[in-house]
């Protein structure tokens, strides 16, 4: 084989992984309104609040993504927690905590501190969990 049959062939082996790279990752990203994506029912972590890592959710409005949930300390300084991803593609959310709301920054779906949709696409709720602070450990459970 001589060099111009070989660099031929890497470069369609090349071109090869990419183009099913990009069919995959396609394939993924339709997952559309109805595919109704939820949260993980099995969640139970802590967060250590003193841990430079978790230090937004000492001020309220603050909030972070950990396991695929967002916890956010809300205005009056209660925590919550919700799915990480939107109900509708799958797509991460953000607190917004001067709206008191989940944000989805693809399609604009918007939900409540309680989960609930307040402006679609998204038609299902986000799923909700559990939160309890023991000193200065804040553990979120199903």
């Amino acid at each position: 084989m001589n060099r111009k049959d070989f660099l031929t062939s890497m470069g369609m082996g090349v071109a090869s992984l990419a183009l099913l790279n990009c069919v995959g990752g396609c394939a993924k990203s339709t997952d559309g309104p109805s595919s109704g994506v939820s949260g993980s029912s099995n969640v139970d972590f802590t967060l250590d609040l003193n841990a430079s890592a978790n230090a937004t959710l000492l001020a309220n409005g603050g909030y972070l993504a950990s396991n695929g949930v967002i916890v956010a300390r809300t205005k009056a300084g209660t925590y919550i927690a919700v799915q990480r991803s939107c109900t509708h593609e799958n797509y991460t959310l953000t607190y917004q905590s001067g709206s008191s709301r989940f944000y989805c920054p693809n399609h604009g779906a918007t939900f409540s501190e309680s989960g609930s949709v307040t402006q679609g696409p998204a038609s299902r709720s986000l799923t909700t969990y559990k939160t309890q602070v023991t000193g200065t450990l804040l553990r979120v459970y199903s």
